[in-house]
């Protein structure tokens, strides 16, 4: 009789692959509401926190009119500076403004995919993309994100000028394993986490054989429980491809 596979027996995870919610200090990082502030407001950063949710930093944002907003920091950014929000405010570090009104060749983070959604895109520590150029007449903007892929949107989304702080994260050298076991016990994440292709045939469906490829099953469905998703999971195509 056989046996589950290893990922199969993990299941949807208990304790030990949920995300450590009680460790996080701010439950949501994004832009007021354009109706709030459509004409404007300035702001002064009271603190910097080091949340565990985020790589970046966040920065406490004390509002002309008292009230507290979260925002991801830029790197050079310090307490006691003041802060620009809206159309008004001046192409400098830390500001938000429209990306239409951003010089092209500008740094910018936390970029809005469409206007008034808070900032999606490019807010991880060390990132930032390029204002490449604007098209007036469309009211579109063409942003190159940090993976060299160029994007269109809406000239009315906003974005931070200059780039996400903390950008010296990934640099440090992972020494020892129990320095990345560490790293990720902090996040829940399973590690050393082992290739199916190096197990047994009766731990995974990869396993078995002295081959070193994945082998069946060709393709996964969506809707299968968890343990079962291995390999290509609701590919649109599978196999070598035709020339």
């Amino acid at each position: 009789m056989g046996k589950r596979i290893i990922t199969r027996r993990r299941g949807r995870g208990g304790p030990r692959y949920q995300v450590p919610t009680h460790r996080f200090k701010i439950k949501g990082v994004a832009y007021p509401l354009n109706k709030d502030y459509a004409e404007g407001i300035g702001g002064q950063v009271i603190d910097i926190i080091d949340d565990a949710a985020r790589t970046a930093p966040v920065a406490k944002v004390l509002l002309e009119d008292f009230r507290e907003l979260m925002l991801i920091a830029s790197e050079g950014l310090r307490v006691g500076q003041w802060v620009q929000i809206g159309p008004g405010a001046k192409v400098e570090n830390g500001n938000i403004l429209s990306i239409g009104n951003i010089p092209e060749g500008t740094s910018v983070y936390n970029v809005e995919i469409r206007p008034g959604d808070g900032g999606k895109i490019v807010r991880s520590s060390g990132l930032s993309a390029f204002i490449i150029s604007h098209d007036k007449e469309a009211g579109k903007t063409f942003l190159r994100l940090p993976s060299k892929k160029t994007i269109t949107l809406s000239s009315n989304s906003r974005a931070t000028v200059g780039l996400v702080a903390g950008g010296g994260r990934t640099e440090k050298p992972m020494v020892h394993a129990s320095q990345n076991f560490y790293k990720m016990g902090a996040r829940n994440k399973l590690y050393p986490r082992v290739r199916g292709v190096a197990m047994n045939a009766c731990n995974h469906p990869h396993g078995g054989g002295s081959h070193g490829y994945t082998g069946r099953p060709a393709s996964v469905a969506r809707n299968t429980p968890p343990g079962r998703k291995v390999g290509h999971i609701a590919p649109s195509r599978t196999g070598r491809r035709k020339r």
